[in-house]
This record gives C-alpha cells, structure tokens and sequence, in this order.
C-alpha cells in the first residue's frame, strides 16, 4: 500500500472514484493519505448523478441542501432521506451503497381504478408516510392499480425491483384472495408473481387454490411471497425486476385482482419503489 500512498492525491482521488461508495469508505481507514483523497469532491461527484440541471432541481425541492459544502456530504444527504419531488407525486433517493438513482411513486401518481370515487378509495394524509396524501381503499370488488416509470430517469446498466408498499388495519378481504403482480416493458409480456398481501395470512393454500382453479398452469407464473415490514414501519412485497439497459423504455407495474367473489378494504396505499437490486 507504500506505493499507493507515494501517488499525488488527485491520482488517488482519480483511482477511488472509479470504484464505489462502500469501497471509498473502506480505503479511507488505510491512511489519513488515503482519507484525504477519499473525502474530495472529485471523488464523491462521480457517484452523484451527472445531469447538474437535474441536481438543481433536486436541490430545489429541499434548499438546505444548498448548505452542504462538501459532494461527500451531499451524496450522503441524498442517500439518508428522500426528497419529495414534482409536487409531491415522487420521492428521489440515492442507494447509499452505490449511489444508484431510487424513486417512489407516490399514490397520487398510479393508476387506480375508481381511485377518484369516494365512495371507494379516500385521499388522507398519515403521519408516517413521506407523501402528502397516500389513498385509502373503503371499499371494492375488483382491485386494480397501475403505475409506470421510463428508464431514462434511472441508472443506466443497472438491475432494479420493484415494490408495493403499503399497510392494512383491520383490513378485510384479501385473507381470502390472492394479488397478481407484474413488472414488465409496456406492450410486451411481463412474468405475473401471485402473492397474498396480507401478512397474517400463510400464503400456501390461498396459491394452491389459485393454481387448481387455474389449469393448465399459467407459464409465466413466478414465485410464492408475503409481504415484509420496512424500516420505516410500512409493508413493502417485492413485485418484480427489471434490467435498465441504458434505452428509453416505459416499465409497467401492476397490481390486480380482479377474479375474487368478496369485497375488500382498510388497505392503505403509499406507492410504488423501485430501488436499486443488491446482487446477492
């Protein structure tokens, strides 16, 4: 590492901004040589998305972060919490391991069937939720909800998934039925995931059932899942993936049942995420 430490430090800066984050904050223990380059803009603003009128405008949306003097303390602002943009129909974040672009659609921003009819979905704000309002299911027979993203606002060669999140209290109705879920370019077959979104619910014979009602299989049926419990106290389930390839595509997120016999609600809507995929 002697010969490493011998380089000027804008060659070192050059070298770590070529490598990621979680690197740069594991060589920056080395040496207070290697600390230094670690910490300079010229390394932090490679990991910082490069379109500056995009930043501006991201900085717009929350002015205390003009405050920060550092791209290193700015890039880890980013990372910590999501900025509410375009009028608070999204939220911005970056992945804090590899400063890959992250959004969240908000409710407000989906497709919602009978999503403008009172009667069958109320708009309400909730103290926890990062949005200004999130979308209350009162109640529904049929249960559809769509929402897309093009390509071109996210990292370019980059694997992503897509997740609902949401709550229920007291809910009813999805005890008994299974959701189907998609991800998929606009126009063109998507993989369908079958779930149950109701975390109570031990999924087996719900799928078991969706299967025998189903034959022959559906071939492009995937997976079997439950929802999880985020940091931030919501519900998420993972709805599928996608590879951003670097072309403009729309990608379609939907969320459907439309073949149960029984009415369902008390779910709670907050939007969908899609985030950057961690390899594992």
């Amino acid at each position: 590492m002697t010969q490493f430490e011998e380089l000027p430090e804008e060659c070192l800066s050059t070298i770590l901004s070529r490598t990621t984050p979680v690197d740069v904050g594991r060589l920056s223990l080395v040496s207070n040589t290697f600390r230094s380059a670690a910490d300079s803009d010229a390394v932090w603003n490679q990991f910082l998305p490069s379109d500056s009128q995009f930043m501006d405008s991201i900085i717009s949306n929350s002015p205390s972060l003009a405050n920060f003097h550092s791209k290193k303390a700015l890039y880890l602002a980013l990372s910590d919490h999501p900025i509410i943009i375009d009028n608070g129909l999204k939220s911005f974040q970056l992945d804090r391991k590899s400063g890959k672009i992250c959004y969240m659609l908000a409710a407000r921003s989906l497709s919602i069937s009978w999503g403008d009819e009172e009667r069958y979905w109320k708009w309400i704000t909730m103290p926890n939720s990062r949005f200004p309002e999130i979308a209350k299911l009162c109640f529904v027979w049929w249960f559809e909800i769509r929402g897309i993203i093009n390509t071109l606002a996210l990292s370019p060669n980059t694997q992503y998934a897509a997740y609902l999140v949401f709550k229920m209290i007291d809910a009813y109705g999805f005890e008994n039925e299974t959701v189907d879920l998609t991800v998929g370019v606009k126009g063109a077959d998507s993989n369908t995931k079958i779930v149950c979104l109701d975390p109570n619910i031990e999924p087996g014979p719900l799928i078991d059932r969706w299967y025998n009602e189903r034959r022959p299989r559906p071939h492009n049926i995937v997976g079997l899942q439950c929802p999880s419990v985020r940091s931030d106290g919501w519900l998420e389930i993972k709805m599928g993936e996608f590879f951003n390839s670097n072309l403009e595509d729309e990608i379609e997120m939907s969320v459907m049942e439309i073949k149960g016999n029984g009415y369902k609600g008390n779910f709670f809507l907050e939007g969908i995420e899609v985030r950057h995929k961690e390899d594992n």
